[in-house]
């Protein structure tokens, strides 16, 4: 599977951003609050009425007379969480399908955490979830990598199923990049998105242009990639009219379904430079 890596070292240059958007919540949550509550050592202060007197640090009392408190950042324990949708509908396009495309912004995104020494993981979903445990590490990408190169892409899509069969691998908060064309059931995805609220969630559409713009014209015989049904039908300027209102009212309910569970949205066609991508994902 012709899966390009090239651009991954041109993904430094978005790191700025990436501590900005991506990372400036969860950073303030795991590390800057809760002082007192973690398992590493930060620094003093001087005490004030209200704080734990538990942190009373007693030996520099005795030196100084005077109370200070030992102050604690919180352990970060964030896991990143890549699922791409690897069912039949992903297997389109002439150049890049569909699939090749989301599983490289799946490994940008596995690009940054590494630079960042989180823990990922990676893994593809159809009607259930086929994952990499998470870890660290430059070994972990290339696991990633083989693994999205030799994975098949087939059968019927479950987006619902298969991440209620992943929810028990989500624990605490995290940061969840779900990568898909989403022509799906917009209930299921509305419920999918409530309850991961407490985490950093990015919803990421992967269309061809083909599909996205329904670029064919007279008798086409057209097959359910998933189903490999088949129909014959003629595209006339009124049935792209109507293809493409139907396809962009989708778009926009989905946009509407990602900010009313404060998750980011972006939907891009597989010839988009990837770079571009990931700047418009990150800015």
């Amino acid at each position: 599977m012709a899966i390009d890596t090239s651009f991954l070292k041109s993904l430094d240059r978005l790191q700025l951003i990436l501590k900005r958007k991506v990372h400036a919540d969860l950073q303030g949550q795991h590390q800057a609050s809760a002082f007192g509550q973690g398992l590493v050592f930060q620094d003093y202060k001087a005490y004030v009425p209200g704080d734990d007197f538990r942190h009373i640090d007693w030996n520099i009392f005795a030196r100084t007379d005077k109370f200070f408190i030992r102050r604690f950042e919180e352990e970060r324990n964030l896991v990143v969480h890549i699922l791409v949708d690897s069912s039949g509908s992903m297997d389109y396009g002439k150049q890049t399908t569909k699939f090749e495309y989301a599983a490289m912004i799946g490994l940008g995104f596995s690009y940054m955490a590494m630079r960042r020494n989180e823990r990922f993981t990676f893994a593809t979903f159809t009607d259930t979830v086929e994952r990499l445990p998470p870890r660290k590490g430059a070994n972990q990408l290339v696991n990633i990598l083989e693994f999205a190169r030799r994975h098949k892409v087939k059968g019927q899509s479950n987006f619902k199923g298969a991440m209620d069969g992943y929810t028990d691998s989500i624990r605490g908060r995290s940061l969840i990049v779900l990568i898909s064309d989403f022509l799906y059931d917009l209930e299921e995805v509305r419920d999918v998105l409530h309850r991961y609220r407490k985490s950093e969630v990015f919803v990421i559409q992967v269309l061809d242009p083909v599909e996205r713009e329904l670029a064919l014209t007279g008798d086409v015989v057209l097959e359910d990639s998933e189903t490999s049904q088949k129909m014959r039908t003629f595209v006339s300027r009124r049935l792209k009219s109507v293809y493409q209102d139907k396809l962009t009212e989708h778009i926009y309910k989905l946009k509407d379904l990602c900010e009313e569970n404060d998750a980011a949205f972006v939907s891009v066609t597989s010839d988009t430079p990837i770079f571009e991508t990931f700047y418009h994902v990150l800015r």
